[in-house]
């Protein structure tokens, strides 16, 4: 037995969901055919600086379930060399290529999420429709599948009574507070790191819930429903989530639904549209059940 033999320590790989779309883009190839690509990035979080960013384009002739899973592989492949471990969860918005995405990720053993809390995603997609689109031949401005429209409007479901908790209250915090939301004690929630070039004197606009009794249950009830933002149309606050879901949380008086939504357009100019949601047994328990970041963002269709 050599004594001297020592183990290499093992590197620890990054961990976090990725947010995925696989569409056509406003390029027109050599071939006359419509650019398929597939752009894939890791959700940020306050585990890694580091974002996992990953692009590759898909013949317009091989869109489907077998291209997508072999592609899906080799950037699984990619990130374990960049050091990140293959994610448990992705989420993705796209409903008409929902079937190919969601089987591509089941054979792959991963766990496919439908939800438009993709934030992050929609960012690179922003950045590549703006800064490396435009540079490239074949380039089509506003013709091939526009990305940043408007969605088909539905109408908002009243919350279900059970997760209406006792009282709500619309307040505002300062960016600064939101900056150390990794150290607050909660029991559900997603929460990122924000954009430090924030003036931390911002305010940022938010929903609060009360529940003496069943906070714990709101905040399980509000873990699945993947909120996205927060939105105010006449003188309804509408929760959307989810693909494509829209929740009634009450009516405001014409008043005070204008005051806010002023203060949801000044958010959008000056705090990059965050929002937030709460839920507490108490207004003054310095603990959540459950809370959440949102983004007020143009919502990819």
């Amino acid at each position: 037995m050599n004594i001297n033999n020592k183990t290499e320590p093992s590197l620890e790989l990054k961990t976090s969901n990725w947010e995925l779309d696989f569409y056509s883009r406003p390029i027109i190839e050599s071939n006359g055919k419509k650019r398929w690509e597939l752009i894939i990035c890791s959700t940020r979080s306050f585990k890694t600086e580091d974002i996992f960013l990953w692009n590759k384009n898909c013949p317009a002739n091989k869109v489907n379930s077998e291209w997508l899973t072999e592609a899906l592989n080799e950037a699984i492949n990619d990130a374990k060399k960049q050091g990140w471990a293959k994610p448990t969860i992705v989420r993705f918005w796209r409903s008409s290529m929902k079937s190919i995405i969601k089987k591509s990720l089941e054979a792959s053993s991963i766990e496919p999420l439908v939800s438009r809390r993709t934030y992050d995603l929609i960012d690179r997609i922003e950045f590549l429709e703006k800064e490396i689109y435009p540079k490239e031949t074949g380039y089509v401005r506003g013709v091939l599948a526009p990305t940043l429209s408007s969605r088909i409007e539905s109408s908002p479901q009243p919350l279900p009574e059970a997760v209406r908790g006792d009282a709500l209250t619309i307040s505002e915090i300062s960016i600064g507070e939101l900056k150390s939301a990794e150290n607050w004690p909660m029991e559900f929630g997603d929460i990122f790191p924000i954009q430090q070039d924030l003036d931390d004197n911002h305010s940022v606009p938010g929903l609060r819930l009360f529940s003496k009794d069943r906070s714990l249950a709101l905040a399980a009830w509000f873990s699945c429903l993947e909120p996205i933002k927060l939105t105010i149309n006449k003188n309804q606050l509408i929760l959307e989530a989810s693909e494509e879901d829209k929740w009634l949380v009450t009516d405001l008086p014409e008043k005070d639904a204008n005051i806010l939504s002023t203060k949801f357009l000044e958010n959008k100019r000056n705090s990059f549209g965050y929002q937030f949601i709460s839920i507490q047994s108490t207004p003054y328990i310095e603990k959540f059940a459950g809370f959440w970041i949102l983004r007020d963002i143009k919502l990819i269709s």
